[in-house]
């Protein structure tokens, strides 16, 4: 499995950005798919995460202003992410979980930086 993140950029606090994950291969049969992110000297922290037929989940920095959400016959994953803070300023990945619990397959990353 690919997955090709692509949509970051630089943009001013209070902006908005989407990034998309495309999948080389059908999403409907993944477990789940999820963004994450890896801001300078940080460790990787999961974003948002929508589990097949599950509850979608985000991490309580983002709630209220981003949105996950796929398009099934794309193959696509987005991240809608409003009001941006310089605090959300990383690298974000889309990650796929395609038979089990663990996320086995990871895009290239994107950057997003948010300038105050």
């Amino acid at each position: 499995v690919q997955l090709q993140a692509s949509g970051g950029g630089l943009v001013q606090a209070g902006e908005s950005l989407r990034l998309s994950c495309a999948a080389s291969e059908r999403i409907f049969s993944f477990n789940s798919m999820a963004w994450y992110r890896q801001a300078p000297g940080k460790q990787r922290e999961l974003v948002a995460a929508v589990p097949r037929g599950g509850r979608v989940d985000y991490a309580d920095s983002v709630k209220g202003r981003f949105t996950i959400s796929r398009d099934i016959g794309k193959n696509t994953v987005y991240l809608q992410m409003n009001s941006l803070r310089p605090e959300d300023t990383a690298v974000y990945y889309c990650a796929a979980a395609t038979s089990g619990a663990v996320y086995d397959y990871w895009g290239q990353g994107t950057l997003v930086t948010v300038s105050s």
